[in-house]
């Protein structure tokens, strides 16, 4: 198993060394997150050419921005993207000159309510321009007009699609994806990022009968991008999968349904919550969010699940200068990361058996799994498991419909099925 513990500290050190890139679907900090996720994760790329038609999309120019800020008539900068990348909206374009404070206001942007924090916003499929800034900061603005500078370019370029392949002995593929794309935000973006990451190496390890596909892409525009170049193929190919976002803060854990709603992923996920001895909520899937509603739109309805701590949108850092590294915790991360990789044994194991006794129960105690004196003694845990697991593998139930009847975890039965078809008893047929 992992040690939550180490694994999330390790997590923490990656996520503090990318929180300082500039990110956006495209340019400079996208590369260089990727650079460094390269070092552990053999990734490789794809790239979508600025213009190309993706169903009722397009994929915007690239982006690439130096520096950006607003001075006032005594050379002062009240506003600078060094400082922190939140203060530059998002692929905003070029500007050189003086403003008047009129002229200037429609294009700040910032959070009454919060007047020490710096909103986060964007502006990929319109041409704008602008900053975002402290309101604090904002109602200091006295001057009658402003420099703004925002050195950036837009121009024909590529969006990066990048990801890493783990076969198994089926080439039926789970599918983890997260998003790069937000600047500085610890939770919301890199907090998937770099689980995604560490379930690479840690899957990496283990044998496998699933395929796995590890995706790092821009949210929306990318996993539309990859589904575009995948429609022939992808519904064939993924049983099951996540959107891997939100798994660093030090929230309740929630999971959002497939739009199945009852797939196994769902039920294997509900189980190792269940189990988890954390806080937790399940919800239904609603077609907003994430990249699910991209995977799950109808034309594809891949079974895309969320396991999430604190649901985006919901808690009030999201989208702020306040989902920094004071929001996340290693602990957090490992705990998100531990639970990630149950789901992932649990998918491993959960397998349907055929009892090699089927008629009356097999004598388990001359095969050193039964006390030899006890009818009068309380039978254990695993006991009970075996019984039971003997009793429903008949070819219809899997383990996972065994342990909902049961009430316990399914990583308990997989070990009791292993016991069991190493004594003869249990036929994987699978």
């Amino acid at each position: 198993m992992i040690d939550r513990n180490e694994t999330g500290l390790k997590m923490y050190a990656l996520l503090a060394e990318l929180f300082p890139f500039c990110r956006s679907l495209t340019g400079t900090g996208v590369q260089e997150t990727l650079s460094v996720i390269e070092k552990d994760v053999p990734l490789q790329y794809t790239y979508v050419p600025s213009g190309t038609k993706c169903f009722d999309w397009e994929v915007p120019d690239e982006w690439h921005i130096s520096s950006a800020f607003i001075r006032d008539t005594a050379g002062v900068k009240i506003v600078d993207f060094s400082e922190n990348n939140l203060h530059l909206m998002g692929y905003s374009v070029p500007v050189c000159g003086w403003f008047t404070i009129k002229e200037l206001t429609p294009h700040i942007f910032t959070l009454p309510n919060k007047p020490d924090t710096i909103p986060y916003l964007t502006s990929y499929y319109k041409k704008r321009w602008g900053f975002c800034m402290r309101h604090n900061d904002f109602l200091k603005m006295k001057d009658e007009k402003y420099y703004v500078e925002i050195n950036s370019t837009l121009k024909p370029g590529n969006l990066i699609l990048a990801e890493v392949y783990l076969p198994g002995e089926t080439d039926k593929e789970i599918l983890f994806s997260c998003y790069y794309c937000h600047p500085s935000m610890a939770n919301d973006c890199l907090s998937g990022v770099v689980t995604t990451a560490q379930l690479y190496q840690e899957i990496s390890r283990e044998k496998r009968r699933y395929s796995y596909r590890f995706l790092f892409i821009p949210e929306t525009i990318g996993a539309i991008s990859y589904l575009n170049l995948n429609q022939s193929t992808i519904k064939e190919r993924v049983h099951a999968g996540f959107v891997v976002t939100c798994c660093g803060d030090p929230g309740k854990f929630n999971y959002k349904k497939t739009r199945h709603g009852n797939h196994e992923i769902d039920r294997l996920s509900e189980n190792i919550l269940k189990f988890s001895n954390h806080p937790y909520q399940i919800r239904n899937f609603w077609p907003g969010g994430s990249d699910e509603r991209q995977y799950s739109s109808p034309g594809f309805n891949l079974p895309m699940g969320l396991l999430m701590r604190s649901v985006y949108t919901e808690y009030p850092q999201y989208h702020t200068s306040d989902d920094n590294l004071k929001f996340v915790t290693a602990q957090a991360l490992g705990e998100t990361l531990d639970l990630y990789y149950k789901i992932v044994l649990g998918m491993e194991g959960n397998r349907h058996y055929h009892s090699q006794n089927p008629f009356c129960e097999p004598q388990l105690s001359k095969r050193g799994l039964y006390p030899s004196l006890g009818v009068q003694k309380d039978h254990s845990d695993e006991i009970r498991n075996r019984m039971w697991v003997l009793n429903y593998s008949d070819g219809n139930h899997d383990l996972l419909s065994i342990a909902e009847k049961m009430n316990t975890s399914i990583l308990d039965l997989i070990q009791t099925a292993q016991i069991l078809e190493g004594a003869g008893l249990l036929k994987n047929e699978e």
